[in-house]
């Protein structure tokens, strides 16, 4: 009878789905509306940032003319604190807050989020502060979406699930990556690899970046030529720099966090702290129009004619600590950009010191720069996969994928021996600590993902000690959804799909995180 039962179903025809082709055609449509939002983002702010370019030189002959631009300044920092002091959740990069969001730790309307943002980004960023342009993007991206989200009465996983895919397309459209911002939602944001998730996320980001091709043009946005690959002989390099990047990139983590407790010092409120970076930047601006902004001319210059190692110094000291005072003063802006920046910077500062020791060969300077971006970049976000494919695809080479990937894997395995943390989720669980959220006794689901190598593969669903405020009430296993009962076994590559009250989500995730890190120890040292 088993047998006539499995002829039959090898017979049956697979019946046609057509959830996921909605949700890609979805994730399409909210793709081309935040390419067209995101692209205009990106085209005002080059279009301000050219515009200050051209008044800054003209600021030392006129001294009235500084003078109407120091007051213009403070001006527009204030109201930018005012605006931001009635929405806190556009300040920043917005990552977080994005991320926050698709854990089920915070929510919040999205046409105001979506608008002062945009306002406030534009003129942030557009004036010349070392911000960038990618978190304000991404967090545009995912409120346009949520929007979407709203106007089809979409709840739950759906409504996450579109948020996801306008975060990738923002990354999208603003670095012109579509596999990159795919890859960042599902390594650093969402943290499911989901094939709905992925292939909704992935068809935004292509949507978003058609409409990016179309306005700013195929070429990529850090083209970067260097013909000459880096000899295997020289890969010894390649360790020594990625461990010295991952030493920094630390430092970079601490000063990063440490930002908001060196502005409460000041004794200011916290909507004024924006005139500080304001005021500093306009003596940048006069003493080099060339370093203003996130960094994509910095990096530019850099690969065409590497400067003496004394100017490289002074711009590695610029770039650190006014990134560290746009961004922690609040103003609406990203670190994404000014990661890649710093990071180009120290490998090129490491090429020009062994070229002048005879140690390195001067052509191999540009590779470094590019191979320091990635590995920076992985070891601070702790999204390594994303940091090779990003940076592959803003410079348009992939011959050099193998050096690249040995850096940054490097760099990261030292952030993570020194016991440094995914920064934007260091930023998101302070962001939590600060707001006071307030508990809605709503039930709600959220998925967490069983990995490879975890305690909780092939382990029975009633030998697991479930935390009591949650219910397991499915598993996602490839295509199919199971329905779990006490015998069902659990399988690394599995989503969980649980069910608790909306405010004891983050304590009900961490309850089973702790659980699962016990049983492994437990089967390590028995």
């Amino acid at each position: 009878m088993r047998r006539h039962l499995l002829v039959a179903k090898k017979g049956q025809k697979r019946q046609f789905n057509p959830i996921r082709l909605r949700f890609i055609i979805r994730g399409l449509i909210v793709g081309v509306l935040v390419g067209i939002v995101v692209s205009t983002f990106r085209f005002l702010i080059e279009t301000g940032l050219n515009w200050v370019m051209k008044i800054y030189p003209t600021l030392a002959s006129h001294p009235l003319r500084l003078g109407a631009w120091v007051i213009g300044s403070i001006v527009i920092a204030l109201i930018i604190g005012r605006i931001v002091k009635t929405a806190p959740e556009i300040s920043g990069s917005g990552i977080p807050q994005v991320e926050g969001q698709l854990e089920g730790e915070l929510d919040y309307p999205w046409w105001p989020v979506f608008w002062k943002k945009f306002v406030t980004g534009l003129f942030s960023i557009g004036s010349g502060l070392f911000l960038g342009r990618e978190g304000p993007s991404i967090q545009l991206g995912a409120s346009l979406a949520q929007g979407v989200a709203e106007w089809h009465h979409d709840s739950g996983s759906n409504r996450r699930i579109m948020i996801a895919s306008g975060a990738a397309a923002g990354l999208a459209a603003a670095f012109d990556a579509p596999i990159a911002g795919t890859l960042f939602v599902l390594e650093e944001i969402y943290h499911n690899f989901s094939p709905l998730v992925w292939m909704t996320s992935l068809a935004s980001a292509l949507g978003a970046d058609f409409i990016s091709a179309n306005v700013f043009g195929l070429k990529p946005v850090l083209q970067i030529r260097y013909a000459h690959s880096f000899p295997i002989s020289q890969y010894g390099h390649l360790i020594v720099l990625g461990i010295l990047l991952g030493l920094l990139g630390y430092v970079y983590q601490r000063f990063l966090l440490a930002q908001s407790k060196w502005y409460s010092w000041l004794k200011l409120p916290r909507w004024v702290d924006g005139v500080i970076p304001f005021l500093l930047v306009i003596p940048i601006g006069m003493f080099d129009i060339h370093m203003l902004g996130g960094g994509n001319q910095v990096i530019l210059r850099l690969a065409v004619q590497t400067p003496t190692l004394r100017f490289l110094l002074l711009l590695a000291v610029i770039r650190f600590f006014f990134s560290m005072i746009s961004y922690g003063s609040g103003l609406p802006g990203g670190f994404f950009l000014p990661i890649l920046t710093f990071g180009a910077i120290l490998g090129a500062i490491y090429g020009v010191v062994l070229s002048q020791l005879g140690w390195l060969d001067p052509i191999y300077i540009t590779n470094l720069i590019i191979f320091a971006m990635a590995a920076y970049f992985a070891c601070i976000t702790k999204a390594p996969f994303t940091a090779i494919l990003l940076v592959t695809e803003m410079v348009g080479n992939l011959q050099h994928l193998m050096p690249l990937a040995v850096m940054a894997l490097t760099a990261y395995i030292v952030v993570d021996l020194l016991g440094g943390a995914p920064i934007y989720q260091s930023l998101l669980d302070r962001l939590l600590v600060s707001t006071h959220l307030k508990q809605v006794h709503q039930m709600q689901r959220f998925e967490m993902p069983v990995f490879e190598g975890s305690a909780m593969d092939n382990l029975q669903v009633r030998d697991f000690k479930w935390p009591k405020q949650s219910l397991l009430i499915g598993l996602r296993r490839g295509d199919r959804n199971v329905i779990p009962h006490g015998d069902t076994l659990i399988q690394a590559g599995d989503t969980l799909i649980l069910l608790a009250d909306q405010g004891q989500i983050s304590i009900v995730r961490h309850q089973i995180e702790q659980t699962v890190a016990q049983m492994s120890e437990l089967a390590t040292n028995p």
